[in-house]
């Protein structure tokens, strides 16, 4: 007796089930992604005042920098700086193909939003530190002391600590960048058609 084949049936015909979507942001990337936005937001609202919930915003991003360089190196794969770290000449070439309509999508960070981070947690790292030099009065570099006086006989304000004034205009700059960084999550959003902060809340996004 030779065996029979199977008979095919319906659901044997029936192409199989994929997920559309796939796992992308790990729950310490996202939690510590919105814990710092409250943090950056508490800083640059108080502005010293008061005093004490200034510094422990302060404390929680400089906190959050020493935990992203870590993550950076040992986290998940999207997690990992080695797997976004780009040129300025690739973030452009993307931001032009963007907004022509032909830019390339990226499951993780794309070229520029890799350069993002990079500016932010080297930013972030610098408003914290000056901030703590400040608190725990820190002696001022000859050299940084010798340059903000020269500049502050050209027409700035000489009361202010040179500490102080590193501290405020990299405030400042770091206020910049994020603006620079939403503006870019709703370009990417709008060009790639998909909702890039529910992907920063769910950390899913679409399949490639």
């Amino acid at each position: 007796m030779t065996d029979r084949p199977a008979p095919v049936t319906e659901a044997a015909c029936e192409p199989e089930a994929t997920n559309p979507w796939v796992k992308v942001w790990d729950p310490l990337v996202r939690i510590g992604h919105w814990l710092l936005l409250v943090a950056i937001a508490t800083a640059l609202i108080t502005r010293g005042e008061p005093e004490t919930l200034h510094q422990a915003a302060g404390y929680f991003v400089a906190g959050y920098v020493v935990f992203r360089l870590f993550w950076g190196i040992s986290g998940p794969t999207h997690a990992r700086f080695e797997n976004f770290l780009a040129s300025p000449l690739a973030a452009i070439r993307y931001l032009t193909h963007l907004v022509t309509g032909k830019g390339t999508r990226h499951i993780g960070h794309s070229p520029p939003g890799g350069l993002m981070v990079i500016a932010l947690l080297v930013v972030m790292s610098l408003t914290a530190g000056t901030g703590m030099a400040m608190e725990n009065r820190t002696p001022v570099p000859t050299a940084l002391e010798s340059l903000l006086q020269g500049e502050a006989r050209a027409g700035g304000d000489d009361d202010d600590s040179p500490w102080e004034e590193v501290h405020e205009a990299s405030a400042n700059l770091l206020l910049g960048l994020v603006f620079f960084h939403l503006g870019g999550v709703l370009l990417a959003s709008f060009g790639h058609r998909e909702n890039l902060v529910r992907a920063m809340v769910d950390g899913k996004k679409r399949a490639a």
